[in-house]
């Protein structure tokens, strides 16, 4: 078994890397896990109050939590990987189960700051890319899938996104193996991982 780490800043191409992978591996040889789902539940704080959440800080996430499921799938134990809503800004009843597979992709923005999880990772990946294309990408996906306007955004990436991607984002880069400029658009260095991969897998 490998275990992938996958960081980078919001709207980096972290996504579209991760699914370039699984696309070149063998069928139901890949286990995603995202940090995303374990965001800790805000179910106990005022709807107005969860708006203001900084989400790009350590501390929003429940990381020991993230490390023992990676611990249990390299042990061959199923998990339940928590569901979090963006919406609502709680963590939902619904978990996916996760199987232990060959290979293990863990991804998330903060996930190379956080010892407990690098200690685990065999590989360290960091996708870069330029802060305009992330910016557009964010706008493109919070408008549709997590329900923010236009301004909200921009407010946001002001005074939280940016200043979190350089406190703690772009200094975890130090810690890759590999850094992918221009995230899901370079073929090349997806390649090179790729085959890494596998030839890691034939050992």
């Amino acid at each position: 078994m490998i275990v992938i780490g996958i960081a980078g800043g919001s709207g980096s191409g972290k996504t579209t890397v991760v699914r370039k992978i699984i696309e070149s591996l063998p069928t139901d040889s890949v286990a995603v896990l995202s940090q995303d789902s374990y965001y800790k539940d805000n179910s106990h704080i005022p709807m107005t109050d969860r708006k203001k959440i900084n989400f790009d800080h350590p501390e929003s996430i429940e990381f020991d939590l993230l490390a023992k499921h990676i611990l249990d799938l390299k042990n061959s134990v199923s998990v339940e990987e928590p569901s979090y809503s963006y919406i609502t800004c709680e963590r939902q009843k619904e978990s996916r189960t996760v199987h232990p597979r060959k290979v293990i992709i863990v991804e998330g923005i903060l996930i190379l700051s956080q010892k407990i999880l690098r200690d685990v990772f065999d590989i360290k990946v960091f996708v870069s890319a330029d802060d305009d294309d992330r910016l557009s990408r964010v706008i493109q996906r919070d408008t549709v899938e997590r329900g923010r306007s236009v301004q909200e955004i921009l407010t946001r990436y002001d005074k939280i996104v940016k200043p979190m991607h350089l406190q703690f984002i772009a200094p975890s880069m130090s810690y890759a193996d590999i850094i992918m400029p221009q995230g899901g658009k370079n073929k090349v260095a997806i390649d090179v991982l790729t085959h890494f991969i596998h030839r890691k897998l034939d050992e």
